[in-house]
């Protein structure tokens, strides 16, 4: 964010900038939360196959720990059932938390990732099924009319986060991976790689800037996440990321030491 700030030349912009990081300044020092919306709890869980865990225990320490977060500390509870509206205060219910898996071979660590997403971004979420015909163009297309038309919906400049390939419900799971990375790390695959950094300069010569008040800097970075598909389709989805890009990561390793990060 400072590195965004200094890059910024629109002066509105850069008195955004610089209440968004008297905003982080006070939030770090009072212990206090960075935004009100603490969103809903997504855990990426990597699993080693050199540490023998159950799952099914982890996934219920996952979902009291959410709990827990909500009830005794200061999370607001967003959770609701989608017909009735019924927040239990919990932050869970049915499908929450969300736990995305994945096993490491080799490993001997269990690696959790807690990403709470907040709905200014996740309501700016999009998906399309292209076939291979439309080709790479209409892909960059998509992803930049997607931020366009988001505006100032997500709170800019954050992370956008794309997911190429797969099948209708990977490609959105790739697309949230992707917004797990470090900012402005890029993908492994020197042609996506390519186009993350293409598709950062086009989305940024938008002009839509932070909190969409215009300015030259409208995101933090592009990240993609790649999967092979069908050889008539080619799905693509983009998940935005808030500027906060919150995470917490716990480590934990088979003597019970515990590691802390993000």
């Amino acid at each position: 964010m400072k590195k965004a700030s200094e890059r910024e030349t629109n002066p509105t912009a850069k008195e955004i900038f610089k209440t968004i990081l008297a905003n982080v300044e006070l939030a770090d020092k009072e212990s206090m939360l960075i935004c009100q919306d603490t969103g809903l709890p997504i855990y990426l869980v990597k699993v080693g196959t050199k540490f023998q865990v159950d799952c099914a225990k982890i996934a219920a320490a996952l979902k009291e720990g959410a709990k827990r977060a909500t009830v005794e500390h200061p999370f607001r509870s967003s959770s609701t059932h989608p017909i009735t509206r019924v927040n239990p205060q919990t932050s869970v219910g049915e499908g929450l938390p969300i736990l995305y898996w994945d096993f490491i071979e080799g490993s001997d660590v269990l690696d959790i990732l807690m990403i709470p997403k907040g709905s200014g971004s996740e309501n700016m979420s999009a998906m399309k099924m292209f076939t291979p015909a439309d080709g790479v163009k209409a892909l960059k297309k998509f992803v930049v009319d997607t931020v366009l038309q988001s505006g100032s919906n997500p709170c800019p400049p954050g992370v956008i986060g794309v997911g190429i390939g797969g099948t209708a419900d990977l490609v959105s799971k790739l697309a949230k991976e992707a917004i797990a990375r470090p900012v402005g790390s890029h993908n492994h695959d020197p042609y996506f790689a390519k186009m993350e950094d293409e598709l950062l300069e086009a989305i940024n010569s938008l002009g839509i800037g932070p909190m969409g008040l215009g300015g030259a800097v409208t995101t933090l970075a592009v990240h993609i996440e790649w999967a092979y598909t069908h050889i008539t389709q080619n799905p693509i989805a983009i998940n935005t990321q808030c500027w906060p890009a919150r995470r917490a990561r716990a480590k934990i390793y088979p003597d019970g030491k515990v590691e802390h990060g993000y």
